[in-house]
């Protein structure tokens, strides 16, 4: 794993609001606007873009947490770009604040955690928990 971000460093990812985006359930669709979970997919890809050039060929990185404020809607067509700022490296574990904006206006805010693992360890762990390796 590379050590090559400081505190402050960002990364965007631009993203059309896409129908599919919006908030259904299996009840129906809720509203005509971005959903939490898309803003999670998108804030969660944002945020890997760090981990992408930190991690070695054997290595990958792992969802550890994400928080989200959900401020402000985005509507279908709408542009909203997402900005993931890194704060910290410790060890193993880099955490990312990001915000998702369309134009001025905030949509959500909120801060990610990836901890970086060696990709056999993650298989092993995935086997070892869902019984395959057994």
């Amino acid at each position: 794993m590379k050590s090559c971000f400081k505190q402050g460093d960002y990364k965007e990812f631009n993203q059309v609001v896409a129908i599919n985006d919006i908030a259904i359930f299996d009840s129906g669709k809720v509203h005509n606007v971005l959903s939490t979970f898309s803003i999670a997919k998108y804030a969660e890809w944002v945020c890997r873009l760090f981990v992408i050039d930190l991690i070695d060929d054997d290595e990958e990185g792992i969802g550890i947490f994400l928080e989200i404020g959900h401020k402000s809607p985005a509507f279908v067509g709408d542009l909203v770009i997402y900005t993931g700022i890194f704060e910290v490296q410790k060890g193993n574990k880099i955490i990312c604040r990001f915000t998702a904006k369309v134009g001025n206006r905030v949509i959500a805010t909120g801060l990610t955690g990836q901890k970086i693992l060696k990709k056999e360890k993650i298989n092993n762990l995935f086997k070892s928990i869902s019984g395959e390796g057994q």
